[in-house]
């Protein structure tokens, strides 16, 4: 059975850009507005899954009381976890860290920020979360409130990216997208 799946990354954020990841920012009115403007004509939907972070988890929330959807948050999901880059911009990064960033962009998979999540560790986890929410919602429809890394990830495997393109991906903030699995669980973006 083929589960549909949609990815709705979260909105614009209190801190602003740059490397997020564990770091837990709450969304601005913006980014509440991003979100709702994605989803108001999408879906309908089945089962609404998110990152417990809550610049996912808040509007996920207040998503499935308006629609009596069941909510599961998935740790799994999160984004990856940046070390010693978290709460710091590129700009800031080019300052001093600037042939280190530039090691993480050519090749993210080979380079790991300082104290960071390696990003192979980080595929593991999200495709793991993945085929297991496949496996328990077959034949659903599903919408992952999630990051932009989890994003690019799945999206790069669903169009046969080979590793060292990911960051080509470009997910904007509050940016709704459609993926689908084959019925083996290999990823497919619709449409592409």
């Amino acid at each position: 059975m083929i589960t549909r799946i949609d990815l709705l990354r979260h909105g614009e954020t209190e801190q602003g850009g740059g490397f997020r990841g564990s770091l837990n920012d709450a969304l601005t009115e913006r980014g509440w507005q991003q979100m709702r403007d994605a989803v108001c004509a999408a879906g309908p939907w089945d089962m609404l899954v998110s990152s417990p972070l809550q610049r996912c988890a808040a509007f996920a929330r207040e998503l499935a009381a308006q629609h009596g959807l069941p909510l599961q948050l998935e740790p799994d999901l999160r984004e990856l976890h940046f070390g010693d880059w978290e709460g710091r911009s590129a700009a800031e990064l080019m300052q001093d860290s600037a042939e280190a960033l530039g090691l993480f962009w050519v090749d993210p998979y080979g380079f790991t920020p300082p104290g960071g999540e390696p990003l192979v560790q980080f595929e593991a986890r999200v495709l793991s979360a993945m085929t297991r929410l496949q496996q328990r919602f077959a034949g659903q429809r599903m919408l992952i409130v999630g990051h932009a890394g989890v994003m690019r990830l799945l999206l790069a495997r669903a169009r046969g990216l080979p590793r060292e393109r990911l960051l080509e991906v470009v997910v904007a903030h509050g940016e709704l997208l459609p993926l689908s699995p084959f019925p083996a669980g290999e990823l497919t973006a619709v449409g592409e």
